[in-house]
């Protein structure tokens, strides 16, 4: 079950010839990739492109009738590979995941792809997160297309240049025989706008048609010594190939403007903000027109040095916006100009930071600079900037706690990790190796848990050389998705194959929590089009182990940490493998509440769980909120005037898991926590046996007021 479902927008992409199509960019690439006749497509989850592989899953009616094979893949590496489909027939292809975790993972594939190269048009989308809305670290794809040689676009984020970018992404593909990078910012993925759609296109050729009449090129496979030759056919032949198509299809944009000596070069996913900066400059209107003349690069591998100097013929100086380091571009452009012969100063990583993102801020205070310093007549002079800072944002600077991301309310991982604190009480600090998902949130307040992240499904294998050192146990922690990514093979598998003395915990919360939701093998959700309700522990104990335990609800904080302390303590030589299983709280609310409304809206009697904190009995210790962090737990004023301490309290937010009454429990704190039940169409009986209990509690509170009225 994805965060979003597409099932009503897919019904867009049936728009044919002539028709104009709005909406989001992540479905208008799905929109491209079937005008393009593409054959088949495949996919990992994760920011920003997740939306495109759930958007491929909600149209698989669509894709069905277009001969258009869908899969989503194991791992990024599988994405890859699935391009090979394109090296010995006129199938067109594309595979997507998040980058450049997901270029990791998936360059081996890619390089052998490159090396021997496509006949039929292969796509690789990538989802390049760079800056503050990412959530890995911080890289480029760009050297993964230079190292092994496959052209990288990058179109301005717009709806109509990110539809183009596709089609003829296939086309300079099939033209030069290279596998074609498609880049993809978050916000351009996400961007909505419009454009004249075409007709759909069922593929000429499809794979019944490469198994009928399979063909074999012992030349395009890349084993020695053909890869030398693939070496110099890329150089000799498809990089000329696809230098003619670049300029002949006009791929890179230039807008004239009339300050001719100076100009400015960009990657073309920074056309928006550099746009958005030079109309606060004053150099640009709302309309896009600048007064400085633009350079645009949809193209950012490779670079056409005949268009470069063309572009810098008589000018004095141009700028390089280019977003992250190293400065791969302007590097190859102070080498093309050197060998035209042509002195124009090329500015860049000088006057914009060489790190970080390039928001409109730090563009605009970088075009600042480049003009005053090459054409300052452009511009006024810089206003005080303190002047212009309200003072409402002067009294908050310094007075503003961080708020680091932190787990869901009710997440079934937080009580895991609430275990493990408490086992921390008995044992001692324990060495954690942590991995992507969820729970490298539990590196934070306030389980602050965890000593290293290597990588996605390597958990398991980042611990292992600790093993056996000082008689204690390193933990591990993965997740669902990353046990099933390749954690199974690299750390459950290589575990067992070097007798690790380790305790791995596999948090399996149903889902590909981390990148939206979407189902993988063991998903108890039943897809047609999947196989799904695959155990977790049936896997672990098929490569070896032998100490498994399974928790079904992890909300069960005392009985997870006895297994956890049986797991560290044990004198059972060898992996240890704790399966903690839970439905992940945001996909459970996705699920049951749209159910819930509507059993509601029939008049049917709904049972909602809540829990609260008695405040006469809160001691106002809040080791409740120390050991769960729930987002649900606050603090209020304590109604006894005489107690200072403000009492715990519960806020409307609370989903009902019942953590932080398993938390106090478990720890021995307090029995200030209780259940309610909120029940919408109660029956009589439900009416009655509340009358009754308002009777019984109302009684025995008077009681104990004029019990406290004669005392005092």
């Amino acid at each position: 079950m994805a965060e979003r479902s597409f099932k009503s927008e897919v019904e867009k992409l049936r728009l044919g010839a002539g028709q104009e199509f709005r909406g989001e960019a992540i479905l208008a690439v799905t929109k491209a990739l079937l005008q393009s006749g593409v054959s088949y497509v495949s996919g990992y989850q994760g920011a920003p492109v997740s939306h495109l592989v759930d958007v491929l899953n909600d149209a698989s009616g669509l894709l069905k009738e277009l001969g258009v094979r869908f899969e989503s893949s194991a791992n990024e590496a599988a994405a890859a590979a699935s391009l090979a489909a394109s090296v010995n027939y006129p199938l067109r292809g594309a595979c997507t995941f998040k980058a450049t975790v997901g270029t990791n993972v998936a360059s081996d594939a890619i390089a052998n792809l490159a090396s021997g190269g496509v006949i039929g048009g292969a796509l690789i989308i990538v989802g390049e997160d760079y800056g503050e809305g990412a959530s890995i670290i911080q890289e480029r794809s760009h050297a993964y297309a230079m190292k092994s040689q496959v052209w990288l676009l990058d179109p301005r984020p717009n709806v109509a240049s990110i539809v183009e970018s596709v089609e003829k992404g296939f086309q300079l593909s099939e033209i030069s025989n290279t596998p074609v990078m498609l880049e993809l910012r978050i916000r351009a993925c996400h961007v909505y706008g419009s454009f004249i759609a075409k007709d759909n296109v069922r593929p000429s050729f499809g794979g019944r048609d490469a198994l009928a009449r399979p063909e074999r090129d012992i030349g395009r496979i890349a084993l020695p010594p053909t890869t030398y030759v693939h070496e110099q056919d890329k150089i000799g032949r498809r990089w000329p190939a696809a230098l003619r198509f670049i300029v002949e299809n006009k791929l890179n944009e230039f807008f004239d403007g009339d300050a001719t000596d100076i100009g400015i070069v960009m990657q073309g996913g920074m056309y928006n903000n550099t746009m958005r900066a030079l109309e606060v400059l004053g150099l640009a209107d709302i309309y896009g027109n600048s007064r400085i003349p633009l350079y645009v690069l949809n193209v950012t591998y490779p670079l056409v040095d005949s268009e470069f100097v063309r572009f810098c013929a008589g000018k004095k100086a141009i700028l390089i916006v280019e977003e992250g380091q190293p400065e791969f571009i302007e590097q190859a452009v102070n080498t093309i100009l050197r060998r035209a012969d042509i002195q124009t100063r090329v500015e860049g990583k000088g006057m914009l930071p060489m790190a970080g993102e390039y928001t409109g801020g730090v563009l605009k205070s970088g075009l600042r600079q480049f003009v005053e310093k090459h054409r300052p007549d452009l511009i006024a002079p810089a206003p005080d900037v303190d002047a212009r800072i309200p003072k409402a944002r002067k009294t908050l600077e310094g007075n503003l706690e961080g708020r680091p991301p932190s787990f869901c309310t009710g997440c079934p991982e937080r009580p895991i990790f609430a275990a493990m604190k408490l086992v921390e009480r008995e044992l001692g600090p324990q060495h954690v190796s942590c991995d992507v998902g969820c729970h490298l949130f539990s590196i934070l307040p306030p389980f602050n848990i965890g000593n290293t992240m290597m990588g996605y499904g390597l958990g398991g294998a980042a611990a292992s050389a600790l093993s056996g050192e000082s008689g204690r146990r390193p933990i591990a922690v993965i997740g669902d998705g990353g046990f099933w990514h390749n954690g199974l093979a690299s750390s459950v598998g290589h575990a067992v194959f070097n007798k690790t003395d380790s305790v791995t915990i596999v948090v399996d919360n149903g889902y590909a929590a981390a990148t939206g939701g979407q189902d993988i093998l063991s998903s108890s959700a039943q897809v047609e089009s999947r196989s799904t309700g695959n155990p977790i522990e049936k896997a672990v104990r098929g490569v070896g182990v032998d100490w498994v335990r399974t928790l079904t609800r992890t909300y069960d904080v005392a009985k997870m940490r006895d297994i956890l302390r049986e797991a560290l303590t044990t004198t059972f030589p060898g992996p240890k493998v704790i399966i903690a299983q839970s439905e992940c709280m945001l996909n459970k609310q996705r699920r049951i509440k749209p159910l819930a409304r509507a059993a509601v809206k029939r008049g049917e009697r709904v049972v909602r769980e809540r829990f609260g904190v008695d405040a006469e009995t809160c001691t106002g210790d809040h080791s409740c909120i120390r050991l769960s962090g729930c987002p649900s737990l606050t603090i209020a004023p304590n109604p006894d005037p005489l107690r200072r301490e403000p009492v715990t309290r519960v806020i409307n937010s609370c989903v009902g898991c019942g953590l932080c009454g398993e938390v106090s429990h478990a720890a021995v704190l307090c029995p200030s926590f209780y259940r309610a039940s909120i029940i919408d169409n109660p029956t009589g009986w439900d009416r009655f046996k509340a009358r009754i209990r308002d009777a019984v509690i109302g009684f025995l509170q008077r009681r104990m007021d004029r019990r406290a009225l004669a005392s005092a």
